[in-house]
């Protein structure tokens, strides 16, 4: 608005637009923005921390937008849902045009994949009963495991 060193930056995303304004400390005061000088550092991080906090979560998993932005990942198959206005475009152009989670499958036919879930779920028992000092029980799922793998179960 005048050739005066800018002492307020102000910018503005709506619709995908960026609107950017500068302003010096007299037309700063003119449209309501307080004197940099007298604003603590303790309070604008208090407000920029609750900013934060407020951003909009899965929830079923409790995952928000900043999150995502800085791993490019989602938490869960929801997240699609529950982020569909404010990254789905992003969504799409990263998974080749999908915007809906439609699940993984391991290779192999249904009982190919049936059978490693039943081995995984073996193996977890098997930890648990040795954590737990069930060494009859860790025995019998080890046999059973063996047995497995030789292709007799």
């Amino acid at each position: 608005m005048c050739n005066k060193p800018a002492v307020v930056h102000d910018t503005h995303i709506i619709d995908g637009t960026k609107r950017e304004i500068h302003l010096c400390a007299e037309h700063a005061a003119e449209h309501g923005f307080a004197d940099i000088k007298h604003v603590s550092m303790a309070s604008f991080t208090t407000k920029v921390g609750s900013a934060a906090v407020q951003s909009p979560s899965c929830p079923t998993c409790g995952t928000t937008v900043p999150q995502i932005r800085q791993s490019s990942l989602l938490g869960c198959p929801d997240c699609y849902d529950a982020f569909d206005k404010p990254i789905g475009r992003l969504i799409g152009q990263s998974q080749y045009g999908a915007t809906h989670h439609v699940g993984r499958r391991p290779a192999g036919n249904d009982e190919d994949v049936s059978r490693r879930h039943e081995t995984q779920r073996l193996m977890h028992e098997l930890e648990a009963a040795v954590a737990a000092e069930q060494y009859e029980r860790a025995a019998a799922i080890r046999d059973e495991l063996a047995k497995r793998s030789r292709g007799e179960g």
